[in-house]
């Protein structure tokens, strides 16, 4: 089973995560269902960029995003090389660590 790390966020998830995740599992269905409130507007469709992640670490591991992720990714905040939307990432066999945005496209986040 893959692990998943969540580097801290003030406001999600303050000390830090590390949880494992069954392969093919979508990355915003195993925030939530590890008490990571990340926003889903969309309800997981790829639609609204809200569920914005930076991959820090183990990003080759994953599909390249499709043309409708990349799409979406265009309206991110704070858009880096290691973007990705949580509900378009599904978890392959290796590791990642994942960071969540100080921003979202909602509202602000303070640290």
């Amino acid at each position: 089973m893959p692990q998943v790390t969540i580097l801290p966020h003030h406001e999600l998830c303050p000390e830090g995560k590390q949880f494992d995740v069954k392969k093919g599992t979508s990355l915003c269905e195993a925030l939530l269902k590890h008490d990571v409130a990340i926003e889903h507007a969309c309800d997981m469709v790829a639609a609204c960029a809200t569920c914005h992640v930076l991959i820090r670490s183990g990003l080759t591991s994953l599909d390249e995003p499709d043309d409708d992720e990349n799409d979406q990714l265009d309206n991110a905040w704070g858009l880096e090389p290691s973007s990705r939307l949580a509900c378009c990432v599904r978890l392959k066999e290796g590791d990642i660590t994942v960071e969540l945005p100080k921003f979202s496209r909602n509202h602000a986040r303070e640290r």
